[in-house]
């Protein structure tokens, strides 16, 4: 099912009422419901996230947080994972949650804040090893495509979409970031482990196609083989003038004909996702020098300076109020989108050295504040939006990443005291909640917002425990 469609059939209005079962049990019991999926019914098993989960529940005081840690953070593994050897390969199906279908982007968060326990889990690192492998498969089935089923002859509900829809996929709305997503997860995959071993000849295919589509969209000779449309209600679903978007004047960055979202761009420089282009493809650089295969990196490290040109030509506008800011989109006209929306890429989340950049921390201030179109405030927090689920609806993605990447001990205490509130009874996240209404959300299973709330708790358990007491 399209992720629209689900939001609008578990609308926020039902949302309580589904619910009830739980609020109601977490009005009257303070020992915390059970639930998580029984140890029978669990997906994949590790010892090294059941370790933490234990470590994590007995030494923080806040019982509440620890109690959604155990529910939220081997969510991905309790419920979407689906493992098993192909030609004596791993190969890893992870589901997004409520769709059966797998994105690149989802994934590749989904199984990250497992890396580093895969030097004491040997089962967990074939695991992410089954990530790596099937994605390099989708890639190479199509490059353009955002989401794909494990069934190749499966059809979508999106066949009729006007693009070049195979069976397999799910749907095909090129997003920058999900080729960026596949490239992060191999890097960290090797950084933790030193294992080569997935970044074979069928790998370096796949990211010689990465490398080729990202050419393509910088749309210097045209532009491109790939357009989209679709019949629909939701604007932000289809692609104006033929599918291809409003025009650009090529400039070095990659045109992004969708947002991270799976909403459509306005303009098609997606400034942060070519910024995550920029350090994926020094990544790739680095793996290609480790692994020996035949990847052009003079290549890369010319497409990496064209993109860099482009985003310190174009994409770095000046403010009254918060000087200069990197444009949420831009289209090299001069024309540019000020605004954020709430999934990631979040700048210093995937470019730590970002930190102490002058413009991204007066970004940050802007995105941050009622200057922003889509951050929203009320009774129940406060928090970066989207087009994707509508008006005054917050994404705890969006707190978890504004936690994950605070060095300030109140901003993160407030991210975590705010998403302590916003779970519902349910004891996970979810895609989005009504900025006066927690109980009033989209998605009741979205993993990749549950495994990023485990990444957040167990970060701040690491650096800052005291913050994880009532």
């Amino acid at each position: 099912m399209n992720r629209r469609k689900f939001v609008k059939q578990t609308s926020l209005a039902t949302s309580a009422i589904l619910l009830a079962p739980y609020i109601k049990a977490w009005g009257a019991d303070t020992s915390f419901p059970v639930v998580r999926p029984a140890e029978a019914d669990r997906n994949f098993k590790s010892k090294a996230v059941e370790r933490i989960i234990d470590e994590i529940k007995n030494k923080i005081g806040n019982k509440e947080l620890a109690w959604m840690f155990e529910n939220c953070f081997p969510n991905t593994l309790d419920t979407t994972v689906d493992y098993e050897m192909i030609n004596g390969r791993p190969d890893t199906y992870v589901i997004t949650g409520d769709i059966d279908a797998m994105w690149l982007r989802d994934s590749s968060a989904q199984v990250w804040p497992y890396l580093p326990l895969c030097k004491e889990d040997e089962d967990l690192k074939n695991m992410i090893r089954g990530v790596i492998n099937r994605q390099t498969h989708c890639i190479l089935k199509d490059p353009y495509a955002n989401a794909f089923y494990k069934n190749e002859h499966k059809q979508s509900p999106w066949k009729n979409d006007n693009t070049h829809m195979q069976r397999g996929i799910h749907e095909r709305k090129w997003e920058v970031d999900s080729l960026c997503y596949p490239i992060r997860l191999a890097h960290g995959y090797w950084k933790e482990t030193g294992d080569t071993s997935p970044f074979d000849a069928q790998w370096a295919g796949a990211m010689k196609l990465v490398l080729k589509t990202f050419k393509e969209q910088q749309r210097f000779e045209g532009k491109g083989p790939y357009s989209f449309m679709r019949k629909t209600e939701f604007a932000t679903d289809s692609v104006p003038l033929g599918g291809y978007g409003y025009p650009v004047l090529p400039n070095g960055m990659i045109c992004s004909i969708f947002r991270p979202s799976d909403d459509a761009t306005i303009y098609p420089f997606l400034v942060a996702s070519n910024l995550f282009a920029f350090a994926s493809l020094g990544q790739l650089t680095t793996l290609a020098s480790k692994t020996k295969n035949d990847i052009d990196t003079d290549a890369i490290e010319k497409l990496m300076t064209q993109i860099v040109t482009g985003i310190d030509n174009d994409a770095k506008i000046e403010t009254k109020k918060f000087g200069k800011i990197f444009a949420y989109e831009v289209n090299g006209f001069g024309s540019s989108n000020l605004m954020d929306d709430a999934n990631v890429p979040s700048l210093s989340y995937l470019m730590p050295e970002m930190n102490t950049d002058p413009v991204y921390k007066n970004t940050r201030k802007f995105v941050l504040s009622s200057d922003n179109p889509f951050f929203f405030k009320g009774k129940a927090g406060e928090g970066i939006g989207g087009p994707h689920v509508g008006a005054d609806n917050i994404w705890p993605i969006s707190i978890a990443m504004r936690g994950i990447t605070s060095t300030d001990d109140k901003e993160i205490k407030t991210c975590l005291d705010m998403l302590q509130r916003s779970h519902a009874g349910t004891g996970y996240m979810h895609e989005s909640f009504h900025k006066d209404d927690a109980t009033k959300f989209t998605r009741p299973w979205f993993a990749w917002a549950n495994t990023l709330f485990g990444e957040f708790v167990w970060k701040v358990y690491r650096e800052r425990p005291h913050l994880l007491n009532p």
